[in-house]
């Protein structure tokens, strides 16, 4: 079982219980999402972190964190970072400025979440703003999915020159579909050349540069009865066979409403994990589960998978591990006091509103 870790779980508070660190230990564990609840300042957020390694040096540490109003920290000196739309308007007016600030808010978001010990934010947001999901919004760059695409790989370089790698979402595109996913079960009745052709478009051009891909909990009934994050057909067929797409294939959280149906029946979280890793996905999240009934559903989890494991009802893809190996970031991070005085974090500063 070793070599099988596509659990992301999380954990209650801002400092390990004696549940935490056992679950972190489990073989099948392979990282940590963090939440504004296990935030309380930088010092306590990196001893956090350091404690975490401490238990397995492996365990990739992860964080929902892209700007505007999905920032989980945002006190103790973290900048404030902008509604990724701000970089879209900004480009009408000038793209290589829009280019350059998004390069930038990439290299302080990247930067600042190194600083603490994390690892990997689930960034950029590639759906296109249709004007139709409140979900997404102004998460999104922008309606053009040339632009989107564009401001994405700039926010991408940016992560990068921080040593931090990628996460694009939700694929093939939550922009369309009206229903927020995390309490309902969104369905986009659109034909499976229009998404290809506009709102899977991003995933096409950047599927070389991409290391992780998130897959949507919406139905895309023309194309599959399956959410996407459960679907062979839009995770084999179509991301990896059809657009060349090579990378790690992240599932959304499987406690959202979206994620809990399948076929119109409610299935368990070991249930859903086990059908988005046969559909192709190399790692499942389940996240605010730790703080119900003590962590019930992590372990329920856990011991299901690993009895799914034995029983051969999943397996993981070979390269899944690698994948998630080629998560970590690429270099060592600035600890904080050094980052301040970083001449490039400082340029990326200035260049963060554009």
């Amino acid at each position: 079982m070793s070599d099988q870790r596509p659990v992301i779980l999380d954990i209650a508070g801002t400092t390990l219980d004696a549940n935490d660190r056992r679950r972190l230990a489990h073989p099948l564990t392979g990282g940590l999402i963090l939440f504004t609840r296990n935030w309380q300042d930088r010092r306590q957020l990196t001893e956090l972190v350091a404690e975490v390694k401490a238990i397995r040096e492996d365990l990739l540490v992860t964080i929902d964190h892209e700007g505007g109003r999905v920032q989980r920290i945002r006190t103790d000196g973290f900048t404030h970072l902008p509604a990724m739309r701000h970089y879209g308007e900004l480009w009408m007016k000038d793209a290589m400025r829009a280019t350059a600030a998004a390069s930038a808010a990439g290299h302080v978001l990247a930067s600042e979440l190194r600083a603490c010990g994390v690892d990997f934010s689930f960034t950029p947001v590639l759906d296109l703003d249709h004007g139709r999901s409140e979900v997404v919004g102004d998460r999104a760059f922008h309606r053009d999915a040339r632009v989107a695409t564009l401001l994405a790989q700039s926010l991408m370089l940016g992560l990068l020159q921080a040593g931090m790698q990628s996460c694009g979402k939700h694929f093939p595109g939550h922009g369309y579909a009206t229903a927020d996913s995390h309490v309902a079960q969104p369905v986009d009745k659109r034909s499976k050349k229009a998404i290809l052709a506009e709102d899977a478009k991003p995933y096409d051009w950047l599927s070389g540069t991409l290391t992780a891909v998130m897959p949507a909990h919406i139905i895309y009934p023309k194309v599959d009865e399956l959410p996407a994050g459960y679907s062979a057909t839009w995770l084999q067929d179509i991301l990896r066979d059809q657009l060349g797409y090579a990378g790690a294939i992240i599932s959304d959280d499987l406690s959202m409403e979206g994620g809990r149906w399948l076929r119109g029946q409610l299935v368990s979280p070991t249930e859903a994990a086990v059908a988005a890793l046969n559909a192709g996905c190399d790692l499942v999240l389940l996240c605010n589960q730790s703080r119900v009934d003590g962590g019930a559903p992590l372990d329920a989890l856990l011991d299901g998978l690993g009895e799914a494991l034995a029983k051969g009802r999943w397996q993981a893809d070979p390269l899944a591990e690698s994948r998630r190996a080629a998560l970590f970031p690429a270099t060592s991070p600035l600890p904080w006091d050094e980052l301040m005085r970083h001449a490039p974090y400082q340029l990326a500063l200035e260049r963060l509103h554009g």
